[in-house]
């Protein structure tokens, strides 16, 4: 009778953390105060003529990462101002670990000038995504 009440109370934190994770994926979190200087290959893709970059934090067997490119190239494609970039992480986790990125896909909206706006962990849900970048960009619909 114990092992059963062992398997339903594991069964029961498993549901909890697997719901948990699923309500935090794609999460939009505002950018915390900057600390350090981005990392060259952050710094080297950043977009001038654009308002924001979003630069996706991606690896080699990443199967979400894939999922996030394709939410986030076509918004980027049809939203003036915004700009898409995938960065590979996988030889040069340095990089992931000086931006504070502890999974991947990690999506970091930037401005022209480095300055972090807002982040999201997993897969972004596009619309949650352009509302919180609206303020910072000129949108066109199509």
């Amino acid at each position: 009778m114990t092992g059963l009440w062992v398997l339903v109370a594991v069964l029961v934190v498993a549901t909890a953390v697997g719901l948990l994770l699923k309500a935090r994926n794609g999460r939009v979190r505002n950018a915390k105060p900057a600390g350090r200087a981005l990392p060259g290959p952050v710094t080297d893709v950043l977009d001038p003529a654009s308002a924001v970059t979003l630069v996706q934090i991606s690896t080699t067997f990443c199967a979400p990462c894939r999922h996030a490119k394709a939410v986030l190239e076509p918004l980027a494609e049809r939203t003036d101002g915004l700009h898409h970039v995938e960065l590979d992480v996988t030889n040069s986790p340095e990089v992931a670990q000086s931006l504070s990125v502890l999974r991947t896909p990690t999506t970091i909206a930037l401005t022209p000038d480095g300055r972090e706006l807002l982040r999201v962990g997993g897969v972004p849900k596009g619309p949650e995504l352009l509302d919180a970048l609206r303020p910072h960009l000129t949108t066109r619909t199509s």
